[in-house]
């Protein structure tokens, strides 16, 4: 602990303890914020204050018999009646009030450590509660509960009662705040002395009230039933002290897009998008259509898809018509591949990669048939050559014919057993 500086010193520290508080933004109250996320919660310097109170009541009890518990009590009674408020134990109590980390209440500690010692040594006994001497009296951070703001106003509702008992007031208990209460969930007012929207006074006297649920669509009511409604809530209309729900869709209230239709629903309504097949629509499904869509046609009172390739749209060589929802394609005839734009035959890829076979020529051809369109010179066009297989885990035949042209090569036959180890 610091050593104790003249008494005479405590009235400058108060105003600088003062003038310090005072300064715009509490900075030195406030933890960094992490990178991305909101800022913190601004901190009361009352609530830090109110901490380091509690922190020294406690070192105060886990200081009450330190170093004693001997045995003799004699001895103890009359050493404890001395070590109780000794500055040796106040010493102890100081070095733990404040955890490492605890910035802010480091920093309080530090500004009004020559009141805490004015108390121990001078004030205890006609001031008893470091709280009130320390927090609320001396360093004017806090006020009573129930109050709030600079002057310690009482929170509306009183001080007793501060928002009826239904809220809380802000800034209770500390020198900041507007007072406003925030009321619970159905309950309103400044005071929260009023029931909320969608509310009704269940039970009131003049210091209770207890607010109940009005029916579902009800915003205002006399009772909890269905027909105790006052005012409905948006969507709803009353009639006969019932909330009956308003169809949108059958008024000019809904606002759907052109290709859209409107479902009705409890206080609201929705609007869902047509069937493919409809250009506008009155409803779900492509019976419910104003008009088809292109590549469909009205039969009966649906509108259906039409099958462009029952005509010949698809004039290229090899090709053929696919149909599809609402259009069609055009695609290669089985056995036929595109390629630049042209339907052409597939060549039948190699089913398997061999490397290290005997005799080379048979590798070479295996490479020919899975790489076309390219034959050695010696390869003639009626020539037929076996290629085996890799031994070790596979058997495959392969029978190999050059084309005519000599430009290319295909597969004849292939045959491939079941492996074997």
């Amino acid at each position: 602990m610091a050593s104790l500086p003249p008494r005479g010193l405590v009235p400058p520290l108060l105003w600088g303890l003062s003038l310090f508080l005072s300064l715009p933004g509490p900075i030195w109250l406030q933890p960094s914020p992490s990178p991305q996320s909101s800022p913190p919660t601004e901190l009361h310097p009352c609530h830090t204050c109110r901490g380091l109170v509690d922190s020294f009541n406690k070192g105060l009890e886990r200081t009450i018999r330190d170093n004693f518990g001997g045995g003799n009590t004699a001895w103890e009674e009359e050493k404890l009646s001395k070590y109780k408020d000794s500055e040796t134990r106040l010493v102890e109590v100081l070095e733990s009030v404040c955890s490492k980390s605890d910035f802010e209440c480091h920093r309080l500690l530090e500004l009004s450590e020559e009141l805490v010692e004015s108390w121990w040594f001078h004030k205890q006994q006609e001031a008893p509660d470091l709280f009130q001497w320390l927090c609320s009296d001396s360093l004017k951070l806090c006020c009573p509960s129930g109050t709030f703001g600079p002057s310690c106003l009482p929170c509306p509702g009183g001080a007793e009662k501060p928002c009826g008992g239904h809220g809380r007031c802000e800034g209770e208990g500390t020198r900041g705040g507007s007072g406003h209460c925030d009321c619970q969930a159905g309950y309103g007012g400044e005071a929260c002395g009023q029931c909320g929207l969608g509310y009704f006074e269940a039970e009131r006297n003049a210091s209770h009230l207890v607010c109940s649920a009005c029916f579902g669509p009800c915003a205002r009511c006399s009772g909890p039933e269905e027909s105790n409604c006052l005012q409905c809530k948006k969507g709803w209309a009353l009639h006969h002290l019932k909330c009956v729900d308003i169809d949108e869709c059958g008024t000019e209230r809904a606002s759907c897009g052109s290709n859209q239709f409107c479902v009705n629903t409890e206080g609201s309504y929705e609007c869902r998008d047509c069937a493919k097949a409809c250009l506008g629509c009155m409803g779900a499904g492509p019976g419910r259509c104003k008009k088809c869509s292109p590549g469909y046609q009205q039969v009966g009172s649906k509108c259906l898809d039409v099958d462009e390739c029952e005509t010949e749209v698809c004039p290229g060589e090899n090709e053929q018509c696919e149909n599809t929802e609402g259009s069609y394609r055009c695609v290669c005839a089985e056995g036929y591949k595109q390629m630049e734009g042209v339907c052409v035959k597939e060549q039948i890829p190699g089913e398997l990669t061999f490397s290290g076979l005997t005799p080379p020529k048979a590798e070479r051809i295996w490479h020919l048939v899975s790489n076309p369109p390219y034959l050695p010179s010696y390869l003639m066009p009626t020539d037929e050559i076996t290629c085996p297989g890799p031994h070790d885990k596979q058997v495959a035949e392969l029978r190999v014919k050059s084309m005519q042209s000599g430009s290319g090569a295909r597969l004849v036959h292939s045959q491939q057993a079941s492996s074997r180890r």
